[in-house]
């Protein structure tokens, strides 16, 4: 087997593979010989089928295997001789020439091929100790809680039925029929909505058209559908609503005490108090972790300036770009729209492609050479995290990831980052600061 790069620019490299036809032959008769004593053919007694009888039977798809086996030898023999990672699987390029394929196949010439791979660049580390990080901490102050309790007793508020015009904040249910130039349109017809006034949860100034109107009441009023609306066929559209006000219920008041909290399950307001002061902890902690995790990633991505492998960035690149692009056409927008041009926003979407691998790079090269393994107890803990999250249909979850290997593959990556994140983080200089709730939460916010 002879080996010839006959290709170098920057990741990418290029080699001209030569197998002599004396080689295959050679493979090829050592299989027939091994399936000898192990074929059986009508005429012949076991293990005394003559090798040129096997060739004529066998001879084609024999050599098809040992081809096949021949340049995943070679591929392998490139990798592991330069010490390679490869980014991408290794594109073999056969000869076009006519019959010249078919005559490797039959023995009487040489394999001849061509192999281009793309690898990633060798990633010197950074010393993590030298990382300096500023973790954020919020208290969980009564104020909080007592808002939460609040927000609880809000929810759980029965309504009365009133005679009076409906105000904000009373609940109003309808029947409704929307049409657009006198047509009726899809979704556009409903009964017995309940609505919040000042919720916000209808079509801008829905809501504002049934404030006053009665039980019994019937109103017809114009609205416009916004520029941005999902369904971009109604999208800046004007439709007539034609709505009758079934009920309006004015809200009550519930007092958060200890028979409020037994309505939830809790013994008494204080077990409910502590229970949501474990829950709010959970989400300061969560963001704060969040908030240290891209601090992190940040100085990461600072520390490590290499090219990327090109291919790479594509993918990630074109995976971005193509929801961004069916994200604007549902929606009937342009860049424009957005303020913005699309050479522009290809620009800083691949700056983030390139991030996301270079990070993905540097984090694979840490988990490697400190030997981080996600473990399969911690892939089916995740399962049953996801299959929790769909209640009566567990065993389609598990289905799921039993079939598509993808799947348990995009389950484990997560895992897999943040045992390294918390690798990283163990090592790095990390000085704790009190903030408030706000603060916290900004970055989440925005």
């Amino acid at each position: 087997m002879q080996v010839t790069e006959t290709a170098a620019a920057g990741l990418k490299r290029e080699y001209r593979v030569v197998v002599p036809a004396t080689d295959l032959e050679a493979r090829v008769n050592e299989r027939l010989d091994d399936l000898k004593g192990r074929v059986q053919l009508r005429g012949f007694r076991p293990g005394k089928v003559p090798v040129a009888h096997l060739k004529r039977i066998y001879g084609k798809s024999t050599m098809a295997e040992v081809i096949d086996a021949a340049v995943r030898e070679a591929n392998e023999k490139i990798v592991n001789e330069h010490g390679f990672k490869l980014a991408t699987e290794p594109r073999v390029v056969l000869p076009t020439e006519q019959g010249a394929v078919e005559g490797v196949i039959a023995g009487k010439s040489d394999l001849a091929y061509t192999v281009e791979i793309e690898i990633v660049p060798p990633i010197t580390l950074t010393d993590f100790k030298t990382i300096k990080l500023e973790r954020l901490t919020a208290a969980v102050t009564e104020g909080e809680i007592d808002e939460a309790v609040q927000t609880l007793a809000d929810q759980s508020r029965p309504y009365h039925a009133k005679g009076e015009g409906a105000e904000k904040d009373d609940r109003v249910t309808i029947s409704y029929q929307g049409t657009i130039g006198g047509q009726p349109f899809e979704g556009g017809a409903a009964d017995d909505v309940p609505i919040l006034l000042g919720s916000g949860r209808f079509l801008p100034g829905f809501e504002d058209n049934l404030l006053g109107a009665k039980t019994g009441e019937e109103r017809a009023f114009d609205i416009t559908f916004p520029d941005g609306y999902p369904a971009k066929e109604l999208a800046g559209q004007q439709a007539r609503f034609a709505v009758t006000v079934k009920a309006v219920e004015a809200p009550g008041t519930i007092t958060p005490d200890d028979e409020f909290a037994k309505t939830l399950g809790m013994e008494s307001l204080g077990k409910l108090r502590e229970a949501l002061r474990e829950r709010i902890q959970r989400e300061h902690s969560a963001a704060s972790r969040r908030r240290v995790k891209r601090a992190l990633l940040d100085q990461l991505d600072e520390r490590h300036k290499f090219e990327p492998p090109p291919t790479l960035v594509d993918q990630e690149f074109n995976s971005v770009w193509s929801a961004i692009e069916n994200d604007l056409k549902q929606q009937g927008r342009t860049f424009a729209d957005e303020g913005t041009t699309e050479e522009k926003e290809r620009a800083d979407y691949r700056a983030i492609a390139e991030r996301r691998v270079r990070l993905g790079l540097v984090i694979a090269e840490i988990g490697e050479r400190n030997k981080i393994m996600v473990t399969e107890e911690q892939v089916r803990a995740a399962m049953v995290e996801q299959a929790r999250q769909l209640p009566g249909r567990e065993q389609q979850v598990w289905d799921y990831y039993r079939k598509n290997p993808g799947a348990v593959a995009a389950l484990r990556a997560p895992l897999f980052e943040d045992k390294v994140v918390d690798f990283v983080l163990e090592l790095a200089e990390i000085a704790d600061k009190s903030v408030s709730r706000e603060e916290l939460l900004k970055e989440d916010e925005e």
